[in-house]
């Protein structure tokens, strides 16, 4: 919560929390009370008391350039009078967020953000820049510096973080007709970190250019104040390749996840061998109708289950593509109204901060999703229609006693550090479960926006173990789940009961890494999918040879007081049990019946299962069983045939589907059917699965289900990130 406190401390965010009429009311007047000792609020503070009727806007940049000039004498130390000129042209990155303050059409001053520079052109007269600073070319930010820092500007690569130059001595100048900023007069001061890479430390604050801005600036929040209260707030949609246009809404509420802001550390295992992560998120309305945000004891506001991802193996790195850690789900309240995600905020006729509406965005930060006794047992919830009692977040009676990595993203220490896992990729996601969503879509048939509520991030792992860093690798890509950015593999979103239960996605893929050997990986990812996966079987060809069988799963929470999961213990990290017959290898959990606890592939968890055969793919159907409910169906994938051969339609199978139970809204995740058919045993294999951090022995049950049924696979549309400018802060729930 300090961050949200401290992100008060700007004053556009004392100006819009002034418009959020009675709701807003009670924060917004403590904020301010805290925001009159601040030295940076004071020059705009006292514009806003002068009386009278007046305009505040907070201005983004929209486009822009600039131009860096060095004399790359100053980069080794050469005190030669003949200079070695370089000069670097770059385009500002669109909608950039570097944001400025106008009142009255006078340039107030600037709050912290960055412009993204795009290569524009280099002339070096033959000349070349030092290594580090080219290899950054293509990602260096300029960035606006919270007070305090020692300098204003600096130019840093916008990935690692890593600062190149300090700006000192310019000027801003703006200009309110054509609306365009322009900083001049900018000296380029070597940092020490960059002097240390070159070797010469003491070059450090050493001048070795300079540096000029012109930007294009976009209002995205005007506030009309009278007597230096804010009387109204506009927030126009952010320019861009629409022309300016507001983007079309979807009907009914649909709440997407417009960014996945940040992965932070907050805990460490008492071995030292697990940590405990949390994912900042924004999350904006993209519908039409608000998205109902009511904090508990209510049950009608969304839920928030964060996940880490790595992708890895291979000549390549991109061989399999793994879950490393889940959370449980943290509970929203109070939604912010801001506009990060462009599409126009508007709150007419709509009560602001129980409701996020339409067009209007809500960010936590890492630090407020992490925060323990807010998280409560994915458990409660039903994914599909969102539904879940008022007791989903009881860590009392008895009290939990929370250690650094409790309901956090788990993640083994293993999976994260660098020297472990050289040229792998991470990436963290974010999902967003709103009951009123399905509330819509069951008054309005056809209107129904469950199915686009995850978004994911690629973040690159820096630290040494057990404390790890994550800094941001390109941007947010929203509407997807993440298994949408395995490089090279097949993903289908299969709905195994359309208006009834949600989806799941396929994904695959076969390389060929040395002659005659071909690898089979395949990901299994449950979206919100309530019923849950029990088996998955690959079909054979006569006569194929398969070794190095694997199956990987993310760790589970181990058991806690009121997580709604039968028998005391967590859900089960048992791995699947494997059986391999002459024409099908199938994996496992135990069946619903058996255990209800048992680790079956619940919603927002990707499983793998992998082997390598002898014979190259061929297009086959697997067959999926599910776990509370329905029949198996069979969905498209590639297994190992000699070439000669057709797959069959159906794997051989010995045992029939166990569940009967109605797919219904259920105010837990856990069904009060009882499954009347118990599986047949057969033989079973036990080869080597992969390591995992679930070293649990091996259950002996070994069922497989006959397809009746074939699912039909869709795509999920993918969708361009949009500028975020800084949330509101909200009140301590």
């Amino acid at each position: 919560m300090l961050k949200k406190i401290l992100i008060a401390l700007t004053l556009s965010l004392l100006v819009l929390l002034g418009t959020c009429a009675a709701t807003f009311a009670t924060a917004a007047a403590a904020k301010a009370q805290f925001k009159q000792n601040t030295p940076e609020s004071q020059p705009a503070r006292r514009s806003l008391d002068e009386g009278g009727t007046s305009t505040l806007q907070k201005m983004i940049v929209e486009s822009g350039s600039v131009t860096i000039d060095l004399d790359l004498n100053g980069f080794n130390g050469n005190s030669s009078l003949l200079a070695r000129p370089a000069t670097l042209q770059f385009a500002v990155g669109a909608n950039s967020f570097f944001p400025i303050l106008v009142f009255n059409d006078l340039f107030r001053g600037p709050e912290p953000g960055s412009m993204a520079l795009i290569p524009a052109g280099a002339n070096a007269s033959g000349y070349s820049l030092p290594a580090a600073l080219g290899a950054s070319l293509k990602q260096l930010v300029i960035e606006k510096l919270p007070s305090g820092q020692g300098f204003d500007l600096a130019v840093r690569d916008g990935n690692t973080g890593f600062t190149f130059f300090n700006v000192e001595g310019h000027q801003y100048n703006y200009d309110a007709n054509a609306q365009s900023l322009s900083i001049t007069g900018g000296r380029l001061v070597i940092s020490k970190e960059f002097a240390n890479a070159l070797g010469r430390p003491s070059d450090a604050g050493s001048v070795v250019g300079k540096i000029s801005i012109g930007a294009a600036m976009q209002p995205i929040e005007i506030t009309q104040l009278v007597n230096g209260a804010p009387k109204s707030v506009v927030m126009p949609p952010l320019l861009g390749a629409a022309g300016g246009a507001a983007p079309a809404l979807a009907t009914g509420p649909d709440v997407i996840v417009g960014s996945v802001d940040s992965v932070q550390q907050f805990g460490i295992s008492a071995d030292n061998n697990f940590v405990g992560l949390a994912v900042g998120t924004t999350s904006c309305n993209n519908g039409d109708q608000p998205v109902d945000w009511l904090q508990l004891p209510n049950t009608d506001h969304p839920v928030i289950p964060q996940n880490l991802y790595r992708m890895s193996g291979g000549a390549n790195n991109n061989e399999r593509f793994e879950q490393l850690g889940q959370s449980w789900m943290k509970h929203a309240f109070f939604a912010l109204e801001d506009n990060q995600c462009g599409f126009g905020c508007n709150t007419n006729g709509c009560t602001t901060g129980s409701h996020l509406c339409s067009g209007c965005s809500d960010t936590y930060d890492a630090s407020l999703n992490g925060t323990q006794n807010q998280i409560g047992s994915r458990a409660w919830v039903n994914p599909f229609t969102g539904s879940f009692p008022n007791t989903a977040n009881n860590h009392s009676n008895p009290q939990h006693n929370h250690t650094g990595t409790s309901h956090r993203v788990t993640v083994a220490v293993s999976d994260l550090d660098p020297t472990q896992n050289p040229g792998a990729t991470y990436f963290a996601e974010a999902q967003y479960i709103a009951p009123s969503e399905y509330t819509w879509c069951l008054a309005h048939p056809g209107q129904c926006n469950m199915y686009n509520n995850a978004s994911y991030h690629q973040f690159t792992v820096g630290g040494t173990p057990p404390n790890f860093t994550f800094s941001s690798a390109g941007s947010t890509v929203r509407l997807q789940p993440a298994i949408e950015a395995w490089t090279g593999a097949t993903i289908n979103q299969i709905q195994p009961d359309p208006g009834n239960d949600g989806i799941w996605f396929m994904g695959y893929k076969v390389t060929n890494p040395s002659a005659g050997v071909w690898h089979y990986e395949y990901a299994l990812f449950n979206m919100n999918l309530d019923r849950a996966i029990q088996s998955f079987s690959v079909p054979l060809g006569p006569g194929v040879n398969v070794s190095n069988i694997g199956f990987h799963a993310p760790t589970q929470e181990p058991g806690w007081a009121n997580d709604n999961i039968p028998g005391g213990n967590g859900y089960s990290s048992t791995p699947w049990t494997v059986t391999q017959a002459t024409d099908s290898i199938t994996w496992n959990c135990e069946t619903f019946a058996q255990n209800q606890a048992a680790n079956a592939i619940r919603f927002g968890t990707l499983y793998n299962f992998r082997f390598d055969a002898d014979q190259p793919p061929l297009a086959a159907n697997a067959t999926v069983g599910f776990f509370k409910t329905g029949s198996p169906i069979m969905v498209a994938t590639q297994g190992p045939y000699f070439q000669d051969q057709t797959p069959t339609p159906t794997p051989s199978a010995t045992a029939t589907p166990t569940a009967t139970a109605t797919p219904t809204v259920t105010p837990t995740a856990t069904p009060t059917v009882t499954p009347t058919a118990t599986p047949s045993a057969t033989a079973t294999v036990s080869p080597s699965p992969t390591p995992t951090p679930n070293p649990t022995p091996t259950p002996t049950v070994t069922p497989t289900a006959t397809a009746t049924a074939t699912a039909t696979p869709t795509s999920t549309p993918r969708a361009r990130p949009r500028a975020r400018p800084t949330p509101h802060p909200r009140p301590t729930p």
